[in-house]
C-alpha cells in the first residue's frame, strides 16, 4: 500500500556525497565500492523479480533484514568497531571526533589483548594512543595501567616498547592514571630508558659556537672497561668494555641469563634485567624512536607527572611531605641519571632536563645536595645556545647548595662564597645571574661583552668548558660504556681566565673598565654607596693580603707527587682525584681534615697562587681611581656622608712620597691617591675636616714638595710629577674654603712657596691654571694673601696676562683646550686676572676678599691704577683685552713698549726669586714706566692725554676736579712766590724748573676747564677755590694760563652756587684787569661778567671797581663789533638788577644819551648801530662831533685808571680798589653846558 510520506532527510546532500570519493577512518567510499553496491543491488533485484514470478499471485515481501552488501575491496582493511584501523593511524590526532570513544577504545584494547601478532598489537597500541589523546576526558582513567607498565618491563621488542611508552605518555593526561603509574614503579623503568640516550652517537651535528667536546664520526668513546659478567655462580669475569660485551653476545659467550654488574647497579643481575644490555643486545624489532627521542619522551612524561603535584598549595604554603613523584625523582638512584643526561649535549634533552629539575627541586629538601650529582659541572659544559632554561635553573639553585668554599674564596665576596658556580664563572657573571635574572644572564653568556659589568666572550666560554671537561675527563667516557655510571663529586679549582688577569672585580663592576672613562664615560652606577663600601673593603683586603701559607713543595707532597719536579695539570688532577676519593667524608668520616688539605693543595697548584706575594700596586690604583669616579659623579648624594678611608689614603700618600722609586714605578698610586683626596674634599666639608684631622694636609704638602722638586722645562702635563701637583693643588683649592684648613695652611711655611714655584714652569699651562685657581682660593685669608705676596706670586701671575689673545675669544670659533694651545693660555690669563683681583681685594659681593693695601700698591705701580681698578669694574676678558692692546686715553698709556718694560722687570724678578730667593724688596711698588715719567698724572689721569681727549668719559669727574684744584693750589702758591721775588712777569721759557711747573699748571688748568665743560655738576667742587682760580689771573706774562683761568671761571658761571661763592670772594677786580690786559680772552671775560651779573653783590662790586668805565670804553672804542655788543648786553644785564640797576642807569646817563641806554636794554646790537650813526631829531642830536668828544674821554679815563693802578693799590686779600677823583674832573671838562644853541638832556647836563 502506497502512502505519501514527506522525508526530512537531506537527500540532495546524500546524493552529492554518494558520488564523491571518501577515504576516512569511519568511511571508505570510492568507485569500486559504488560498483560493488550497484552489482549487489542489481543482483538482489533480479533475484527478487525471479522469486516474485515463481510465486505468481501471492503477496511477496523483500527480505531486507538479511540483505547485506559484501564489499570485496574492503576485505583487507582491519576494522574495529566503526573505524578502519589503517586510516585511523594515518590520520593520527587529526582524525575527526570519534563517536562513542569509550566503546571504540575498549574494542581496540580487546583486540590488542587477543591479537597474537606483535604488528597487530603495535597498531592497536597506536590507535589506543590516538583515541585516548583525543578523548581522554570521555574515556576516563585506564584501569589496566599496571598491566601496561608490566608489559613495558617484560617487552623485548623495540617497536612494542616504543608504542607502549607512547601509550603510557597519553595515559598521563589523566591524573588518576599517574597515581597508578607511580604505584607500579614506572619511574625506575623510565629512568633506565632515559639513560640509553648516552648510547646515541649518530645525532645530527649542531653548529655550536664553542663545542669543544663534539666527537667525530670515526671516534669511539667506549674504551672504558666497566662491565663484569659470570655464567656460573660466584664467577666474576672482566672488566670489559661495552663493545666487548657486544662481541661476547654475538659469540654466544653470554646469554640473557648471564649475571652482569657495573658501577651504578645495586647488585648482580641477569642480562635481561639490565636495561642497557637488554635493549642493545637482546631486543628485536625496529625501534620507532632513537635513544635521544626516547629520552626526550621520558623527560616530558616525568615533567607532566611532576606538574600534577605542585610543591605549594593555592595559598602558597609549602607542601610536606614532598609529593611522591618529586620525592622519587630526588632519590640517589634517579636524580643523578637525570642530571647526567646533560652530558649528551643534545639541545632538546638539555632544555627538558633543566625544566624537569627546576620543577622537581622547587622547595625540595634535597636541593642543597644537588651539586653532589655534578649537575653544575654538566650544565656549564653545555655548548648550545638555548640556555634560557639553564639560566632559570641556575638562578633557582646556585645559591642554595650546601657546599664548603675553599680557602681561595675566603677573601671573595659573599655571593661568590655562596654560589656553587663561582668556581667556574667570573664573579660578574654570577652577579648578572643573581641581579638581572636568567634572561640577561643568557644574553651575556652567549655574547661577546667587554664592559665594566661584564667581560665575557666565546674564548672565555671555550676555556671554561675545556677546564670542566678536563675535570670530568675520567668520567665522561664511562657513560658511553655504562649508562648507569654515577659521578663521584669532587670540587674543581677555580677557573682562571687570562682575560681577567689584570682585572679587579668589586661589587658588580670591573674597576679597570669602570675607570676607563674614555671608553665608558658615565657608565650607570645604581647603588653608589654600596659600591663605595665594597671598594673600601676590597682596598682593606688588598692591603692586608699576605702570601699563601702553602708552598709548592708542600702542595706536591700532599698530593703524593714528587717535589722539585714540574707536573702536568692532568697528572696533578689524577693525583687529586685519587686522594679525594680516598678521604672523601662521605666514604671516610675520619678523613675530612686530609680531604680539605688535599683540596687546598690542588687549588694552590692549579691556580698558581704561589706567584702572589702580597698587595698588587695595580689593583690599588684601580681601587683608588674607582673611588674618585664615585665621588666625582655622585658629589651631591655623598655630601652628607663622611669618607672613612682617610687613614689608608693618608698612609698610602706618605709611603709613596717616601718611596725612592716613586717616579719610576709603573703603578701611579700617588697620582690616584692625590686625585681621590681632591674629590673627597670637594664632596663634603666633613671630609675636609676629616682629612685635616688625619694630618692629610701635611702629607699632601710633602708629596707636593717631592714632585715640585723634579719639575723642569721639559716636564709635560702627563708626567707623574705634574699630575700629582695638579691633584694636590685642586685639593688645596677646595680645602681653602674652610677656615680650619686655611689655618693649617698658614702653619705650613713651604706650601705657598711650592705653589708659587710651579708657576715658574710655563711649559705646564694646565697645571699653572689649577695652581692659580688654588691661589685664588687662598686669598680669602689675609695672612695667606701676605704669604703669597712675600713669596713673589705677582712675578708669576702678572706674566700670564700677556699670553692672552683676545682675537680668539672674539672670533666666534669653537676652541677646545685639548686641541688649541692658545685657548689654554687664554684660560690661564683669565684665571690670573681673577687671582690678582682676589689678592688685592678688588672684588665685592660673593667674590669679596680682604683688602690688602701692600698688594694694591704694587699692582697700581705695575699695572697703573686705572688697570688695577678695572679688575673690579670689567670682566676678565675686557681687562685682558685692554692689557694686550695699545691704548692711549686719559687713564692709561699702554703700548708694546710698556708691556715689554713690565715683562722684562717681572721676568728678572721671577728669575731672581727662583734662583736666589731674593727679589725687589718693594715687591714692585716702586716700579715706574719710562713712558709715564714725563707725564703729569693727577688723580690717576694723564692730564696731557685728557686735554687731547676732553670728551673722554671719566669714572669720577668730581674727584678729578678736586684733585686738579688741589694740584693748582700747591703750584700757584709757588708761582706767586716766585713772581713776588722776581718783581716781574713769570718766566715762560721752555726750560728750567719754573717753566716745567708753569707748563704743568697750564696743563692742569686746561684739564680743569675740560672737565667742567664736559661733566655737568663737577663745577660745584670749585666752591671755596675761586680765590685760587681768580688769583691765577694775576700771572702776568703767562697769558695762556690767564686765558685758561678765564675759561674755567666761565665754565662755572652756569651754577648759581658758584656765582654766589664768587660774589663772596670779592675777586672781580682780577677778571676786570684781564679784560683789558688780554684782548684775546676779552669776549670770554665779557661773557663771564655777563653771567656773573645775575648776582646783585657782584653788580655792586663791579660798580665799585669802575667796571662801567671799562665797559663804556669797550662799547665806544673797541674795534670788535662783538665786544661792543657784548658790552651793551652787559650794561643791560646790570641795569636789570633791581637793587643796583638804577644806579647803573644813572651812571651811564652821565656818558651817553638816555635813548642809547634804552636801546641797550631792548637790543644791544641796535644800540651799537645807533652809537655809530648820525641822528638829529627832537629827541636826539648825535653826530661825529659828539662821538669824538665821548670816545677820547672814555679812552683817557680807562687808560688813566689802568696806568695809575699798581700792585700796591690792590689789597692782596680782597683785591679791591676805588676810582681816582681826578678822573671825574676830566669828564666834566670835556662836556660844556651848551653847544651852539643845542640843548642837552638832563643826563648830559649832569656831565657838565
Amino acid at each position: 500500500r502506497r502512502e505519501n510520506i514527506k522525508s526530512d532527510a537531506n537527500w540532495p546532500l546524500f546524493y552529492y556525497q554518494f558520488e564523491e570519493d571518501h577515504n576516512k577512518a569511519s568511511l571508505i567510499w570510492n568507485f569500486k565500492t559504488r560498483e560493488e553496491l550497484r552489482d549487489a543491488l542489481e543482483t538482489e533485484i533480479r533475484n527478487f523479480m525471479v522469486d516474485r514470478d515463481l510465486i505468481a499471485n501471492q503477496l511477496i515481501s523483500w527480505n531486507h533484514v538479511e540483505f547485506e552488501v559484501r564489499y570485496e575491496s574492503l576485505q583487507d582493511e582491519i576494522k574495529i568497531g566503526d573505524y578502519y584501523l589503517r586510516l585511523l593511524l594515518e590520520e593520527g590526532t587529526d582524525t575527526a571526533d570519534i563517536q562513542n570513544p569509550t566503546e571504540f577504545f575498549n574494542d581496540l584494547y580487546h583486540r590488542f589483548l587477543l591479537s597474537p601478532k606483535s604488528h597487530m598489537k603495535a597498531m592497536c597500541l597506536q590507535a589506543m594512543t590516538i583515541v585516548y589523546a583525543k578523548s581522554h576526558e570521555d574515556i576516563g582513567h585506564f584501569n589496566d595501567a599496571k598491566f601496561m607498565v608490566a608489559l613495558l618491563d617484560r617487552s623485548t621488542d623495540r617497536l612494542e616498547r616504543d608504542r607502549v611508552l607512547l601509550f603510557i605518555d597519553k595515559l598521563l593526561l589523566n591524573k588518576r592514571n599517574v597515581k597508578q603509574m607511580l604505584d607500579t614503579n614506572l619511574l625506575r623503568q623510565l629512568v633506565e630508558l632515559m639513560s640509553l640516550a648516552h648510547l646515541h652517537v649518530s645525532r645530527a651535528t649542531v653548529p655550536l659556537q664553542s663545542n669543544v667536546i663534539e666527537a667525530g664520526s670515526d671516534m669511539h668513546r667506549d674504551t672504558e672497561k666497566e662491565w663484569y659478567y659470570g655464567n656460573k655462580e660466584k664467577e666474576r669475569l672482566g672488566p670489559v668494555s661495552f663493545r666487548e660485551m657486544r662481541d661476547l653476545w654475538e659469540d654466544g659467550t653470554i646469554s640473557q641469563r648471564t649475571r652482569c654488574w657495573a658501577q651504578g647497579m645495586e647488585g648482580w643481575k641477569t642480562l635481561d634485567q639490565v636495561g642497557q644490555l637488554k635493549w642493545t643486545l637482546m631486543a628485536s624489532g625496529q625501534a620507532l624512536l632513537n635513544e635521544s627521542e626516547l629520552a626526550t619522551l621520558v623527560l616530558e612524561m616525568l615533567y607532566r607527572m611532576c606538574a600534577y603535584y605542585p610543591s605549594r598549595d593555592a595559598d602558597g604554603a609549602i607542601i610536606r611531605p614532598l609529593p611522591r613523584c618529586k620525592r622519587l625523582l630526588s632519590e640517589s638512584n634517579t636524580l643523578p641519571h637525570i642530571a647526567q643526561l646533560l652530558l649528551t649535549f643534545e639541545p632538546s634533552l638539555v632544555e627538558k632536563v633543566a625544566n624537569l629539575l627546576l620543577e622537581t627541586m622547587e622547595d625540595n629538601p634535597q636541593l642543597p645536595r644537588l651539586f653532589q650529582n655534578g649537575l653544575f659541572f654538566f650544565i656549564m659544559m653545555y655548548t648550545g645556545s638555548n640556555v634560557m632554561p639553564i639560566g632559570k635553573l641556575l638562578k633557582k639553585t646556585h645559591l642554595q647548595q650546601a657546599f664548603k668554599s675553599d680557602e681561595q674564596f675566603a677573601q671573595s665576596s659573599d655571593i661568590m662564597q655562596r654560589s656553587i658556580i663561582g668556581q667556574m664563572l667570573p664573579e660578574a657573571m654570577v652577579h648578572f645571574l643573581e641581579n638581572h635574572g636568567p634572561e640577561k644572564f643568557a644574553e651575556i653568556f652567549l655574547g661577546d661583552f667587554d664592559t665594566p659589568e661584564a667581560i665575557w666572550n666565546n674564548e672565555m666560554r671555550r676555556l671554561m668548558i675545556e677546564k670542566i671537561a678536563a675535570h670530568l675527563a675520567d668520567f665522561s667516557p664511562r657513560l658511553t660504556s655504562n649508562v648507569r655510571a654515577l659521578y663521584n663529586y669532587c670540587p674543581m679549582p677555580v677557573v682562571s681566565y687570562p682575560q681577567l688577569e689584570d682585572e679587579l672585580f668589586c661589587s658588580i663592576f670591573y674597576l679597570r673598565h669602570l675607570c676607563d672613562t674614555t671608553r665608558f664615560p658615565d657608565w650607570p652606577i645604581n647603588d653608589h654607596i654600596a659600591l663605595l663600601k665594597d671598594i673600601l673593603e676590597a682596598w682593606k683586603t688588598e692591603v692586608e693580603k699576605q702570601p699563601s701559607s702553602m708552598s709548592s713543595e708542600e702542595a706536591h707532597e700532599m698530593l703524593g707527587l714528587k717535589t722539585g719536579e714540574a707536573h702536568e695539570e692532568s697528572k696533578i688532577r689524577k693525583a687529586y682525584f685519587r686522594m679525594a676519593q680516598k678521604y672523601h667524608p662521605d666514604k671516610n668520616p675520619d678523613g675530612r681534615e686530609i680531604f680539605e688539605a688535599v683540596n687546598k693543595a690542588y687549588e694552590f697548584l692549579c691556580s698558581k697562587r704561589s706567584k702572589s706575594d702580597g698587595p698588587d700596586p695595580d689593583r690599588i690604583v684601580l681601587i683608588i681611581r674607582a673611588q674618585s669616579i664615585v665621588f666625582k659623579r655622585f658629589r651631591e648624594e655623598l655630601c652628607p656622608y663622611k669618607y672613612s678611608g682617610y687613614p689608608m689614603l693618608v698612609k698610602t700618600i706618605q709611603m709613596e712620597t717616601k718611596d725612592d722609586s716613586l717616579f719610576s714605578k709603573s703603578a701611579p698610586i700617588l697620582t690616584a691617591a692625590a686625585e681621590l683626596c681632591f674629590h673627597t674634599v670637594n664632596c663634603s666639608a666633613l671630609n675636609a675636616e676629616e682629612l685635616r684631622r688625619e694630618n692629610g694636609m701635611e702629607a699632601l704638602q710633602e708629596a707636593l714638595s717631592r714632585c715640585v722638586g723634579v719639575l723642569s722645562k721639559s716636564t709635560t702635563q702627563d708626567d707623574r710629577a705634574a699630575e700629582v701637583c695638579t691633584h694636590v693643588a685642586r685639593c688645596f683649592r677646595v680645602a681653602s674654603q674652610f677656615e680650619n684648613c686655611r689655618e693649617k695652611f698658614t702653619e705650613i711655611p713651604m706650601l705657598v712657596g711650592d705653589l708659587c714655584r710651579i708657576l715658574y714652569y710655563r711649559n705646564l699651562p694646565k697645571l699653572n691654571a689649577v695652581v692659580v685657581q688654588t691661589l685664588s682660593g687662598f686669598c680669602v685669608d689675609f695672612w695667606l694673601q701676605t704669604q703669597l705676596f712675600q713669596a713673589g706670586v705677582l712675578w708669576h701671575v702678572l706674566l700670564f696676562l700677556f699670553q692672552y689673545d683676545y682675537t680668539l675669544d672674539e672670533s666666534g670659533v669653537t676652541a677646545d683646550q685639548e686641541t688649541n694651545k692658545q685657548e689654554v693660555s687664554n684660560d690661564l690669563a683669565r684665571l690670573s686676572i681673577v687671582c690678582l683681583g682676589r689678592l688685592g681685594g678688588y672684588f665685592k659681593g660673593d667674590d669679596a676678599t680682604p683688602e690688602n693695601p701692600a698688594i694694591k700698591k704694587a699692582l697700581n705701580a705695575m699695572l697703573t691704577p686705572y688697570l688695577a681698578d678695572q679688575m673690579s669694574q670689567l670682566t676678565p676678558r675686557q681687562v685682558l683685552k685692554v692689557l694686550n692692546s695699545n691704548t692711549e686715553n686719559p687713564y692709561l698709556i699702554w703700548d708694546n713698549a710698556t708691556r715689554a718694560e713690565l715683562g722684562e722687570f717681572l721676568e728678572a724678578q721671577q728669575q731672581a726669586k727662583i734662583r736666589t730667593g731674593e727679589c725687589d724688596p718693594e715687591m714692585g711698588a716702586a716700579f715706574e714706566f719710562e713712558a709715564h715719567k714725563d707725564e703729569l698724572v693727577i688723580g690717576g689721569i694723564f692730564a696731557r692725554i685728557y686735554n687731547l681727549q676732553p670728551t673722554f668719559p671719566l669714572v669720577n669727574a668730581k674727584k678729578f676736579t678736586i684733585d686738579l684744584l688741589g694740584y693748582l693750589g700747591a703750584q700757584a702758591e709757588y708761582l706767586h712766590s716766585l713772581m713776588a721775588l722776581t718783581a716781574g712777569d713769570v718766566d715762560t721759557s721752555t726750560s728750567g724748573q719754573q717753566a716745567m711747573r708753569l707748563k704743568n699748571c697750564t696743563m692742569a688748568l686746561e684739564a680743569l676747564r675740560n672737565v667742567l665743560r664736559n661733566h655737568s655738576g663737577s663745577e660745584e667742587q670749585c666752591i671755596g677755590h675761586f680765590r685760587l682760580i681768580f688769583a691765577l689771573l694775576r700771572m702776568s706774562g703767562a697769558s695762556a694760563m690767564q686765558q685758561l683761568a678765564v675759561e674755567v671761571i666761565n665754565a662755572t658761571t652756569a651754577n648759581r652756587k658758584c656765582v654766589a661763592d664768587i660774589a663772596t670772594a670779592q675777586v672781580l677786580a682780577y677778571l676786570l684787569m684781564v679784560t683789558f690786559t688780554l684782548p684775546a680772552c676779552r669776549l670770554t671775560a665779557l661773557e663771564t661778567l655777563h653771567a656773573l651779573m645775575a648776582n646783585t653783590a657782584i653788580v655792586k662790586e663791579a660798580m665799585q671797581k669802575g667796571a662801567l668805565i671799562y665797559m663804556l670804553d669797550l662799547f665806544c672804542n673797541s674795534q670788535n663789533p662783538l665786544v661792543r655788543e657784548q658790552s651793551a648786553s652787559l650794561f643791560s644785564k646790570m641795569m636789570s638788577d633791581k637793587l643796583i640797576g638804577p644806579k647803573v642807569r644813572i651812571a651811564l646817563s652821565k656818558f651817553l644819551p638816555q635813548i642809547f641806554i634804552d636801546a641797550m636794554t631792548d637790543n644791544p646790537e641796535a644800540s651799537v648801530t645807533m652809537f655809530e650813526g648820525n641822528h638829529e631829531n627832537p629827541e636826539l642830536v648825535w653826530n661825529d662831533d659828539t662821538r669824538e668828544k665821548v670816545r677820547p674821554l672814555l679812552a683817557q679815563c680807562s687808560c688813566h685808571i689802568k696806568n695809575s693802578l699798581s700792585i700796591s693799590d690792590v689789597d692782596d686779600r680782597r683785591g679791591s680798589f676805588s676810582c681816582p677823583q681826578h678822573v671825574c674832573c676830566i669828564v666834566q671838562a670835556a662836556f660844556p653846558l651848551s653847544n651852539e644853541g643845542l640843548s642837552w638832556d638832563m643826563s648830559y647836563r649832569c656831565v657838565y
